[in-house]
């Protein structure tokens, strides 16, 4: 059995795998990291794991996980079974490279865009020939509310809901229209973008946001909230057969 973390800008996921199946996903908050695989590796036989983290994890906890582990960090210098083309490969952040094997893994020979809607969406896209080129980053819809009400000084802070009316007859309306409806036509948007420039694109939506934007989107898109965590799970076996 294999353990896939992943520290993301606000949660924390671990996922055991046996071979490609996944078995369980558990999600906590970041201080909780070593209680909590304490807990999973009693539970479950494992020996190897691997690390992605787009946040600050400090090298104690990483040594103390370490210590009941064999523990693999993604980073630039990990092997990939892709053919990376980014042109600035040290800069390319582990959670995009995880997406990028995921789409390698689950859609190979195809054009695939893989779109991760969380704190940032990224946008990443692999060739039918297994070239990765790169993609976008862009504000995630949290940030988004976040700098509304950070940057004047009196719009309120709000959470996300479902676009009921185009029109917001509200300020509240208004900030949820101008900020979800701004979302879903960036997404729709690249997606077509790509589309023209692309023959038979496959297009995967991913991360915290899943739920919420899938229905809300134009085009046909295979949702999946835990493709990253099936892209670490086959770094770890990419490297192990190395």
């Amino acid at each position: 059995m294999n353990l896939a973390i992943d520290v993301g800008n606000t949660i924390v996921k671990a996922a055991v795998f046996h071979q490609n199946n996944l078995i369980e996903v558990v999600v906590f908050p970041e201080e909780k990291i070593i209680s909590e695989i304490k807990l999973l590796k009693k539970k479950y036989a494992f020996n190897d794991a691997i690390i992605s983290s787009v946040a600050s994890i400090s090298e104690k906890k990483l040594e103390k996980l370490q210590k009941n582990l064999t523990l693999l960090k993604v980073s630039s210098a990990i092997k990939t079974p892709f053919n990376n083309l980014y042109k600035t490969p040290k800069t390319l952040g582990a959670d995009r490279i995880s997406l990028v094997t995921a789409a390698n893994k689950s859609f190979p020979n195809q054009n695939v865009l893989v779109i991760d809607a969380g704190t940032c969406i990224t946008f990443d896209f692999i060739d039918k020939n297994n070239d990765y080129f790169g993609g976008a980053i862009s504000l995630g819809i949290e940030m988004r509310f976040k700098a509304l009400h950070k940057f004047t000084k009196k719009l309120p802070l709000l959470e996300k809901n479902l676009l009921d009316n185009l029109i917001g007859q509200n300020t509240q309306e208004s900030i949820n229209s101008g900020v979800v409806n701004g979302v879903i036509q960036e997404i729709d948007g690249v997606i077509e973008q790509y589309k023209k420039k692309y023959q038979n694109l496959t297009i995967v939506l991913t991360g915290g946001d899943t739920n919420f934007l899938s229905k809300q989107l134009k085009s046909s898109i295979f949702a999946n909230q835990n493709f990253l965590l099936e892209g670490l799970n086959e770094l770890l076996i990419f490297n192990k057969n190395k």
